[in-house]
């Protein structure tokens, strides 16, 4: 995967902003274009760059033996992307309360801005040692809270708290 500096940092407006990637070969399925899975790839990678703004990457596992562990996931597969296209991903945390995350993403083609897939999540905070969840600490509550104030003040956008289901009988 190649990369552009992301421009989403903490001081930054809402939405988070990934960095840009591109489709990698090996990604791309019989059908000619990105497998499923690696849309997850994708948006967890993105995932990883808000985490560092937020103070709970690597180093944070290291020094403090907290992690976080996604809970559930809902993709939306909306628009076919093919193999060199650039792909930027807008991130929305939603809500958090002690122990969790509710984050929104939305995968868009980086030139040309149209939306290709869309993941909602629940992301759990973990205690390594106990391998259960445990409340944030209060430097990096702080700093969540203060993102998602900011993610609040912007339009919600559509497609949060889809359900799968048939299309009502009529």
């Amino acid at each position: 995967m190649t990369t552009q500096s992301g421009t989403g940092g903490i001081n930054r407006p809402a939405p988070f902003l990934s960095s840009v990637m591109r489709i990698e070969p090996q990604w791309i399925d019989y059908n000619g274009h990105l497998n499923m899975a690696y849309y997850n790839v994708m948006f967890d990678r993105a995932i990883d760059e808000l985490w560092l703004v937020l103070g709970i990457g690597p180093d944070y596992k290291k020094a403090r033996n907290f992690s976080t562990f996604t809970a559930e996931c809902h993709v939306r597969y909306l628009r076919e992307i093919h193999l060199g296209d650039p792909v930027q991903i807008s991130i929305y945390l939603l809500d958090a309360d002690d122990k969790r995350l509710h984050t929104f993403e939305e995968l868009r083609h980086a030139g040309e801005g149209w939306l290709s897939a869309t993941s909602e999540n629940m992301t759990l905070h973990v205690d390594m040692g106990l391998r259960k969840t445990a409340p944030f600490p209060p430097d990096i509550r702080t700093t969540i809270d203060a993102v998602a104030r900011a993610h609040a003040s912007v339009a919600s956008p559509e497609g949060i708290g889809r359900a799968i289901g048939m299309p009502a009988k009529k």
